[in-house]
């Protein structure tokens, strides 16, 4: 029973941590930086939710929609104030930005929030449903049902929409696409705000099963990191894979050690690939974004 229960939690972990994992690369398939501060937009986009359904008090879902639009902005917003201006300098200044903004947006929600846990009302503890060998809440089945439609919609997006064939397109040649009339800067915009859309999505789904605390993006955000280098940098499903990869891995690992440990196994596994097979689990190796 015990080892049901441990894959199932890396499950919910895993569809946590794909989300933010294809934000970062779609993102980074697109314009090569990696974007340190999405999971502040992931956090950002949970206290969008909690001041809708806490503090407006409306329903929680619609909080969740208000979050997914409010992500979708910012997301352009950084695209357009932090990233955009400095998109001919060396990768290195993109990435100093990307830190910067992190720290800005930790530090604006500390002013308005506090830095003190706060939570959803979520209603009465709800008993878990047993099945199988395992125990899981409504919650928790319902944080993995939105993540895989969520995944799914990314799949039409980049396969079925103009917007995606036309970032897939940038992606493998800017200058080329930008030859056949593509607007690479629209399409970048777009990728931006979908991808913090994705991430603010999984915020609120991280804090559904947790707490909201200015800090809270900055783990998951690791882990989505590593989720992409395990999966395959550049690959869609390669990150979903690996964000699966990690959540099951961290869970039962912690079955054989201490759980104080757990966040230190993405740690290591991230070490592993990258020592051993940099080109993650699909093995792709032309940079993109891959469907």
């Amino acid at each position: 029973m015990v080892f049901q229960q441990l894959v199932v939690n890396g499950i919910i972990a895993g569809s946590e941590y794909a989300l933010l994992a294809i934000g970062l690369t779609l993102i980074f398939g697109i314009l090569r930086i990696i974007h340190f501060a999405h999971g502040e937009v992931a956090m950002v986009g949970a206290y969008v939710a909690f001041v809708v359904s806490v503090s407006l008090g409306l329903p929680l879902p619609v909080g969740f929609v208000v979050a997914i639009c409010f992500g979708a902005l910012l997301g352009m917003a950084v695209n357009r104030f932090a990233f955009k201006p400095l998109r001919k300098q060396h990768v290195w200044i993109g990435l100093i930005a990307a830190i910067a903004v992190s720290i800005l947006l930790q530090n604006i929600i500390a002013l308005f929030f506090g830095n003190e846990i706060k939570t959803y009302n979520l209603g009465p503890v709800e008993k878990g449903m047993e099945m199988f060998g395992f125990i899981i809440t409504k919650t928790q089945v319902l944080i993995i049902v939105v993540a895989v439609a969520l995944m799914i919609l990314t799949w039409f997006f980049i396969k079925k929409t103009k917007t995606g064939q036309q970032a897939r397109a940038v992606a493998d040649n800017r200058h080329l696409a930008e030859s056949l009339g593509i607007d690479s800067e629209k399409v970048i915009a777009s990728t931006f705000a979908f991808g913090s859309a994705l991430a603010a999505a999984g915020g609120v789904l991280i804090a559904m099963e947790t707490n909201l605390d200015p800090m809270m993006g900055l783990m998951p955000n690791i882990k989505a990191f590593a989720a992409v280098i395990v999966g395959g940098v550049g690959s869609v499903p390669g990150a979903i894979l690996g964000s699966y990869f990690i959540g099951l891995t961290e869970n039962i690992g912690i079955w054989y050690l201490p759980s104080g440990y757990k966040d230190a196994i993405a740690f290591f596994i991230l070490i592993v690939f990258l020592l051993f097979r940099p080109q993650g689990i699909l093995g792709k190796k032309k940079e993109g974004i891959e469907q």
